[in-house]
């Protein structure tokens, strides 16, 4: 891969201003696209298939005048007075109100069916009943409420106006989160030394994110779209925006200030951090995309969103981060002297020396056991609350003080019981009945016998008296335990109910049982979605570190990442600690996605830390062999970008908790602590300190197991050879093919050959399967051990080119037919089973002289072996008994395989 990106960056660096000029096209693209369609962003946390949504459906079909959102009216008449005594007042409102487009229907709080006065005789509650789901309603109709509900000249009323019409549909976003950015450019600042560099990153994010938003809110013109889902995308997409473009820039600074020319190293910068990035930026991508494990559309939709906007994160780190880079030219390099340039002069020549990073490391791996031991006392401190962690749907009960729509729920909540705030809604079939009013009647006598209910509302059968409803008020709050076994309780008596009132259907429905529904799905979702995410990260982290203890340190330290996330927020939005300073609008459940969505992220962001730290540490150690030194020298030089990662990640974080959306606040306070605590308790303290007490044993890895892996080029290792083999051919000239120590096991025994382009190369030997896996390697179409470079492709990263280009045939006759095609392979293998006379060799020259190479393979070399430019013997494996049949298949490759 890195070979691949070392010819990206190189052309990005070449078209630059082109480059550029397509990404400001596409994000102006995008903008146009999104005033036009006019996407709406909408509340929609319902989940197809549970019985309140089944029973929200049947409202819509055959009860419409209730299947629309609502809004409340609160009375509240001056003290020692009654509200009674202002009924024309309250009656000249309503009859307002009724006037509002898209009102259905207003309930009077002092007629006798519908009478809802607090105890206190001073407030009366009118419901008004919309037409319209809260993101249906045209722009203007919850204004229009509230120019209706203004009281008349001289009254001595109060009136609010709140509901569930109120409830946010767009994305709120304050000029506190800019502070994330200012952090962010600190940081950047410090860890460069310069201010042009620093702000690179910050442009590049904010062009990524811009996309993002500008896509989402595109798409959301055609699907259901969350209102909290952009600001989880800017959020995340800035973060990760950041650091990867951080990552690439870093890498470059290092590179210039060792004396390599601009475009190289951006080329470079981009072969390596690049390869770095897209492993990052694909662990994130895999474990957003993940939430669809869930089974919630809405929440699969978060995770699609989310991963889109580090998609393009990951995208503009490898293309317009590098163009950036080329019109800065000459003035990123740092200059002779420079604290920037000392910094990588003494990190080059011994990455060990007095920094902070060398110095942590050396205390943390002193005494390794008590390192472990303090580190996992402090998270399980932090852990603690975790326990008592609680979930739910937001409502108005968690907006911003001193809002209408805040007030008038605190309002409710006090003179009239939380219930209020959480009606529930029972719907039943009654198409069989003959009485559908006294059937209705009956069944809310019964629900109101129920404990745990306040009041019975409203029991009515619709207007054709094939579905009834019954409105009642629990004694608890919407997140309240009761109010869910209040609800499980009405489901589980469904069937005596139906017997007994000779209905069918009996469904507990509404906002209100759609929040203990949503909140008991995602519940179950967590611990699936955890064994996933638990099981990639063992498998990733396997296939990049060849290791099982490395893995297996590492998941564990996500799992305490995770723990000490929960505990935190626990300790904030249930114990209430600290909820004032952080600006926490109600202590209480948090929103139910919550965990699942903290997971997945910080699944990424953790496998990022881990691999950037300890892939260091694993290259020293491999070049060394000295476990305990490869720490310190790995830590020391990769520390740095690390902790400047982390602490842009936590400043962008933190910067959305103080003014956030009460539904992104706990997430944003949750990464926060997460990120923190990963990157710098357990990755920057705990791994060193139990990769210290391991040892050699931390790099273990069966040798049957290391075969079976695929290997994951994370580092840019490919690119060190796709330099070397460029510092060869400019010593030595154009090699076709230039193949080192080449072996299959099994098959083939190492094996070595230059041959250069138009050339005709012999691989003989009496063995027909050696010779058949040498050609087969040689075009791309096994694999192998060694090195091997074909047609300047580096091999096995690059097969694709090189089968693309290269042929492999039976025979002469075949090869020969390729020169007579418009379209003529840079190389033709021929792996004949027989040897070849002379006039058959000399007829290959109808190949060579067009400029393609030849490779031949057969059983004995020719009469005349001169002709060959390279001559090779294919030795068989040692393991495998040679095959001297000549007249068996030679390119049995099944065999080979």
């Amino acid at each position: 891969m890195s070979s691949y990106l070392y010819r990206l960056g190189r052309l990005v660096a070449r078209r630059a201003k082109t480059v550029l000029a397509l990404w400001l096209l596409l994000a102006v693209l995008l903008g146009a696209l999104t005033v036009s369609l006019g996407g709406k962003l909408q509340n929609d946390f319902t989940i197809p298939g549970t019985e309140s949504q089944q029973g929200l459906d049947a409202l819509t079909q055959r009860f419409p005048e209730v299947s629309g959102t609502s809004a409340q009216l609160v009375f509240v008449a001056p003290e020692g007075e009654r509200i009674d005594d202002h009924r024309k007042e309250i009656r000249s409102v309503l009859d307002e109100v009724e006037k509002v487009d898209h009102v259905a229907t207003v309930t009077d709080p002092l007629a006798p069916e519908s009478r809802t006065v607090s105890e206190n005789g001073r407030d009366a509650l009118a419901t008004v009943q919309l037409d319209l789901g809260v993101d249906e309603l045209p722009e203007g109709v919850t204004s229009d409420l509230e120019k209706a509900a203004e009281l008349p000249p001289g009254s001595s009323l109060e009136v609010h106006v709140g509901g569930d019409a109120y409830a946010a549909t767009g994305v709120q976003v304050s000029a506190t989160e800019a502070i994330g950015l200012l952090i962010a450019l600190l940081v950047l600042a410090i860890t460069f030394g310069s201010l042009l560099a620093a702000g690179l990153p910050i442009l590049t994010a904010l062009l990524g994110v811009a996309i993002a938003m500008a896509g989402i809110f595109s798409v959301a013109a055609f699907t259901t779209i969350s209102a909290t889902t952009p600001t989880l995308a800017l959020m995340i997409g800035l973060a990760v925006g950041i650091d990867y473009a951080l990552f690439v820039i870093a890498r470059h600074r290092s590179q210039l200030a060792h004396g390599l020319g601009v475009e190289e190293s951006i080329a470079r910068a981009v072969a390596t951090a690049g390869s770095a990035v897209i492993f990052a930026g694909v662990t994130v991508i895999i474990a957003l995309c993940g939430l669809v494990v869930a089974g919630i559309p809405f929440l699969a939709v978060m995770g699609y969103a989310a991963a889109a906007a580090v998609l393009v994160a990951v995208l503009v780190a490898l293309t317009a981060v590098p163009a950036l880079l080329a019109l800065a030219g000459e003035r990123l390099r740092p200059k002779p002297g420079s604290r920037a340039a000392r910094r990588e002069a003494v990190a080059e020549g011994q990455p060990h020396a007095p920094t902070l990073g060398a110095r942590w490391v050396r205390v943390v791996t002193k005494v390794p056991v008590l390192t472990v031991v303090v580190s996992l006392l402090v998270i399980a401190v932090l852990a603690i609350p975790a326990r008592d962690l609680a979930l739910g749907l937001n409502d108005n009960g968690s907006a911003d003080p001193g809002t209408a729509p805040r007030e008038t729920y605190d309002l409710i909540d006090r003179d009239f019981g939380p219930g209020y705030n959480a009606p529930l809604f029972v719907t039943a079939d009654i198409i069989d009945t003959t009485d559908p009013i006294g059937v209705m009647d009956s069944l809310g006598t019964a629900l109101g016998g129920y404990d745990g209910v306040q009041k019975v509302a409203l029991a009515t059968p619709n207007r054709t008296a094939d579905l009834g409803l019954v409105v009642i008020y629990p004694t608890t709050e919407k997140s309240s335990p009761e109010t869910a076994a209040l609800v499980e309780s009405i489901r589980d008596d469904a069937a005596g109910l139906e017997k007994r009132f000779g209905i069918e259907d009996v469904m507990v429905t509404g906002q209100t049982a759609v929040a203990i529904d949503v909140s008991a799905r995602l519940s179950g979702a967590i611990l699936p979605f955890g064994a996933v995410v638990v099981g990639l990260s063992l498998i990733l982290l396997m296939v990049v570190f060849r290791s099982i203890a490395v893995p297996l340190k590492a998941t564990l330290g996500y799992v305490l990442s995770v723990a000490a996330s929960f505990g935190v927020v626990a300790a904030v939005f249930e114990w209430g600690w600290g909820a004032d300073l952080l600006n926490v609008a109600e202590v209480g459940p948090v929103i139910a996605f919550f965990p699942i969505i903290l997971m997945g992220v910080l699944f990424g962001l953790a496998m990022d830390y881990e691999v950037f730290l300890v892939s260091r540490m694993r290259e020293d150690y491999v070049h060394t062999g000295d476990a305990r030194r490869s720490i310190e020298t790995g830590f020391a030089a990769s520390a740095r970008v690390v902790t400047a990662a982390a602490l842009i990640m936590i400043g962008v974080f933190a910067a959305f908790v103080p003014h956030g959306d009460p539904i992104v606040k706990p997430m944003a306070l949750g990464l926060t602590v997460g990120v923190l605590v990963d990157a710098f308790l357990v990755r920057m303290t705990l791994v060193p300190a139990v990769l210290a007490l391991l040892g050699r044993g931390a790099w273990w890895l069966p040798r049957w197991l290391d075969r079976r892996l695929p290997v994951l080029d994370i580092e840019g290792e490919a690119l060190v050879h796709h330099l070397e083999h460029a510092d060869y051919v400019a010593a030595h000239g154009e090699l076709a093919v230039r193949a080192r120590e080449v072996e299959v096991a099994g098959a083939l025994s190492p094996l070595s050959l230059e041959l250069r382009p138009g050339g005709l190369g012999i691989i003989h030997g009496s063995d027909p399967v050696a010779r058949s896996a040498a050609l087969a390697s040689i075009t791309g179409r096994l694999g192998f051990s060694g090195q091997l470079v074909v047609l300047d492709r580096l091999l096995p990263e690059e097969a694709g080119a090189v089968r693309a280009r290269a042929a492999l045939v039976e025979d002469v006759p075949a090869a020969l037919r390729l020169a007579g095609g418009r379209r003529i392979p840079a190389l033709v293998a021929i792996d004949s089973a027989t040897s070849l006379d002379p006039g058959q060799v000399a007829a290959l020259s109808a190949l060579t002289s067009r400029g393609t190479t030849v490779l031949l393979g057969v059983p004995s070399p020719p009469a005349v072996p001169q002709v060959a430019e390279a001559l090779v013997r294919a030795e068989p494996d040692r393991a495998r008994p040679a095959l001297t049949d000549h007249a068996a298949p030679a390119a049995d490759l099944e065999t080979v395989r």
